[in-house]
């Protein structure tokens, strides 16, 4: 099965980090990467730039509404996201709590719902 791992971060916490340390986690995080890729149980992953670079498009009643971020009020933001090939969903949490940014925001899980059973059942 695969999950989505959808990494939530606090920047103020990332802010308070001591001097050196968002370096020393995210060299960490990418040697872990490595180590999965290479098991084959990460599929990939991407980091995203900050909420104030973002764009919403919501389309409601024939009207477009575009509009900038950041746009969540929430101390988290979506800073990235890695799939995984896990057997279970106890699997992939055991994964997403070696990930350091845990410890500064929150790994949200998702399973990844077979699009070609779907695109089956609604004959597309």
């Amino acid at each position: 099965m695969q999950y989505l791992l959808l990494v939530y971060i606090d920047e103020d916490k990332l802010a308070a980090l001591p001097e050196g340390e968002f370096d020393t986690m995210m060299r960490d995080c990418l040697l872990k990467a490595d180590r999965l890729r290479a098991e084959g149980t990460l599929l990939g992953f991407q980091q995203l730039e900050s909420p104030a670079t973002a764009r919403s498009v919501r389309v409601h009643d024939g009207r477009t509404t575009i509009t900038d971020g950041p746009f969540a009020e929430t101390r988290e933001v979506l800073a990235g996201f890695n799939l995984i090939e896990a057997d279970s969903l106890d699997e992939a949490v055991r994964i997403a709590e070696g990930f350091a940014w845990s410890k500064t925001g929150c790994i949200e899980i998702r399973q990844v719902r077979d699009v070609a059973a779907v695109r089956a059942r609604v004959g597309a």
